[in-house]
C-alpha cells in the first residue's frame, strides 16, 4: 500500500526535487559534483544518464497515455477530439509568450528578452500528478492535458534546437534519416506480427535515439515514434509457463510496457528532481516575477482561450469535460518547474540572469496550492 501511495501521489519527484533545492542552497559544490562530474568519458555524468537516458522511458509511458487515449472507447477517440487539446496546446505556447513580452516591456530589461522560451515549458510529471489528484485518475481532462503537455514539450525542445542551439553543436538533420528508419523497422515488426514489445524498444527505439541525439535534438522523444506500433488490445503475446506450455496472456504488449516499466520510471523520478530542481536561491529580479507571471497567467489565458476558439470552430471536447475543466488545465498547465528550469539553463549564459530565471520557474510549482484552491471554487467534480 505504501509503495502504491509513493507511486500514485509521485513522491519520489517530490522528493527529489526538495532534496535538490536544499541540497543546492546548502552545499553548492557537492551537489554540482555529484550532478556533474564525468562518469564514463567526458560527457557521461549522473545529469545526462537522467534526462538523456531515464527521460526517454518517461516519455515513453506518457505516449502509452496518450495512443490509449486516442484508440476506440479512449477520451479522445475519434481522432478529431485530439483537434481541440492541440489547439489548446498552441494556446499555451503563444499566451505565454504574448504575456512575456508585454511585462518585459513594462517592466523588464532587453537583455531578458531571451527567456521566452522559457515560459512555454510544462511540467509534465508535475502537471500529471497534479491532474490525477484535482481530476481523478480517470477525468477525460487527465489525457487532455497529458497530450497537451507531451507536444508542449516536444515544441519546447524545439525552441532549444532552434532557437538556443550551441553554436558549437548546431543541428544536424540529417540524422534524423535514422529516426525515420526506426519508425519503419517497428511498422515491420507490426506487419510481422512480432507481439512482444522488446524488440521495438530495444532495435526500433535505441535506432531512433541515435538519430535524436546525434542531430542534436533532445533524445527523450525517442520513443514516442516507437510506442504506437506497439500491439495494442485485442492481441495477445504467448508466455511460458513452469511446465513449458504455452499459455495466451489476455494482455497486449502496450499494457505489458506499462504494467514493467511504470514503477521504474515513477521511482526513477528522483532522480529527475533531484538532478534537475538543484536551483541556488539567487538575488530574485523583476525577470523572476516576468517569467513567474508569463508562465502561469498566460498558460491559463492561452490555453482557455484557444480551447474556447475551437468549440466556436465545432470541435468537441473529450465526453466528461466541461468549460470550467479547460480553465482548470489550463492553471495546471502553468506548472513549468522542472523542464523550465532546463530551458533557463539553454536560454542565458550570464549566471545572475539565469539564476533569477530560474527562480521564476521555481516558484511555478505555487501553482499546487493554487489550483487545488482553486479547484474547490469552480467545484471541479473528481472521477476515481
Amino acid at each position: 500500500m505504501f509503495i502504491k501511495r509513493c507511486r500514485e501521489f509521485s513522491i519520489p519527484l517530490i522528493a527529489g526535487v526538495v532534496l535538490a533545492v536544499v541540497w543546492a542552497n546548502l552545499a553548492p559544490e557537492s551537489y554540482h559534483h555529484i550532478v556533474h562530474t564525468p562518469i564514463i568519458g567526458e560527457h557521461i555524468n549522473l545529469h545526462w544518464l537522467v534526462n538523456d537516458v531515464f527521460m526517454v522511458f518517461f516519455f515513453a509511458i506518457a505516449g502509452v497515455e496518450i495512443v490509449n487515449s486516442l484508440s476506440p472507447g479512449g477520451a479522445l477517440n475519434p481522432v478529431r477530439k485530439a483537434v481541440t487539446p492541440l489547439m489548446a496546446t498552441a494556446g499555451g505556447v503563444v499566451g505565454p509568450v504574448v504575456v512575456f513580452f508585454i511585462l518585459n516591456s513594462v517592466m523588464g530589461s532587453p537583455e531578458y528578452s531571451n527567456g521566452w522560451g522559457i515560459t512555454t515549458a510544462t511540467d509534465i510529471a508535475l502537471a500529471w500528478l497534479l491532474a490525477r489528484i484535482i481530476f481523478g485518475a480517470n477525468h477525460p481532462a487527465v489525457s487532455f492535458l497529458l497530450l497537451l503537455a507531451v507536444v508542449d514539450d516536444g515544441i519546447g525542445l524545439a525552441i532549444i534546437a532552434i532557437f538556443y542551439s550551441d553554436p558549437s553543436c548546431p543541428t544536424e538533420p540529417f540524422w534524423l534519416i535514422m529516426v525515420i528508419f526506426a519508425i519503419f523497422i517497428a511498422y515491420i515488426f507490426k506487419k510481422k506480427g512480432i507481439l512482444s514489445y522488446w524488440p521495438y524498444i530495444l532495435i526500433a527505439g535505441t535506432i531512433s535515439w541515435i538519430g535524436m541525439y546525434n542531430s542534436h535534438l533532445h533524445p527523450a522523444l525517442s520513443l514516442i515514434f516507437i510506442i504506437p506500433f506497439l500491439p495494442s488490445a485485442g492481441e495477445s503475446v504467448p508466455s511460458h509457463s513452469a511446465h513449458g506450455v504455452d499459455d495466451a496472456v489476455c494482455c497486449s504488449a502496450l499494457s505489458k510496457f506499462e504494467e514493467q516499466v511504470s514503477p521504474f520510471v515513477d521511482f526513477g523520478l528522483l532522480f529527475f528532481g533531484l538532478t534537475n530542481a538543484g536551483v541556488e536561491f539567487a538575488a530574485i529580479s523583476s525577470l523572476t516575477w516576468i517569467i513567474l507571471i508569463a508562465i502561469v497567467l498566460g498558460k491559463t489565458a492561452g490555453i482557455s482561450l484557444f480551447t474556447y476558439l475551437a468549440l466556436l470552430l465545432q470541435f468537441k471536447l473529450p465526453e466528461g469535460m466541461n468549460k470550467r475543466d479547460v480553465i482548470m488545465a489550463g492553471l495546471i498547465g502553468g506548472m513549468g518547474l522542472t523542464v523550465a528550469l532546463f530551458v533557463a539553463g539553454a536560454a542565458f549564459s550570464d549566471l545572475n540572469i539565469q539564476g533569477s530565471a530560474k527562480m521564476g520557474a521555481l516558484f511555478t510549482a505555487g501553482v499546487f496550492i493554487i489550483a487545488f484552491l482553486f479547484s474547490k471554487t469552480l467545484g471541479i467534480k473528481k472521477i476515481r
